[in-house]
């Protein structure tokens, strides 16, 4: 592979890393229906036709956000590292980092109601995105059983699910009223009852 070959792949590379932060970051700000692709290339440098070269349609971008944003926060907060009660903490801190972007809370609670529609193009994401993070939050509060710091009566599975139950309903009091509800409170104190005194 020439130089030339190799150099023009690394910059088609950084090119599309560059509009998919671009693209969270006004998906964020305005929410995906608002978001147009043409802002989207201004904002990267880049004419329309250039981002279509990369994205060829605003619902493969979609796709392509969601993916890119599950991926950048799994490794800020370690999830795919951590076991137990250190994953389920971490999953608190990531609900809290959440509440500093709205637009991406909105866009997922509106999406992922709408996936479930088999013919939706973001379907197959969230059937896959579910059944990764409910089997995280079970593996979490599994490993806190096997360490003694779950509660004896409390059962994994269940709480797995509870949890992502609770998160997913917070989200949507959150955007219907911000100053009333603190998403991440409300988990911790659901966690620590769910955990035996000192874990």
């Amino acid at each position: 592979m020439t130089e030339l070959v190799v150099r023009g792949y690394a910059n088609g590379r950084a090119r599309r890393q560059l509009i998919l932060d671009e693209a969270t970051a006004l998906f964020g700000e305005v929410g995906y229906r608002a978001a147009s692709l043409r802002e989207i290339a201004t904002r990267v440098g880049i004419s329309h036709p250039g981002l279509l070269h990369h994205f060829p349609a605003k619902q493969t971008l979609l796709l392509a956000v969601l993916e890119h944003r599950d991926e950048v926060d799994a490794e800020r907060f370690g999830l795919d590292h951590l076991q137990g009660v250190e994953l389920l903490r971490r999953m608190v801190e990531l609900v809290a980092f959440n509440a500093t972007r709205p637009g991406i809370v909105e866009l997922y609670c509106v999406l992922s109601a709408e996936s479930t529609a088999a013919d939706h193009p973001a379907h197959g994401f969230f059937v896959a995105r579910y059944a990764r993070f409910v089997g995280q939050c079970v593996g979490g509060f599994e490993g806190a059983r096997a360490a003694g710091q779950l509660r004896p009566s409390i059962e994994p599975d269940a709480a797995g699910r509870a949890f992502v139950a609770l998160m997913d309903g917070l989200q949507v009091q959150w955007l219907l009223d911000r100053d009333s509800v603190d998403m991440a409170a409300v988990l911790r104190a659901t966690l620590a009852e769910l955990l035996v005194a000192d874990a």
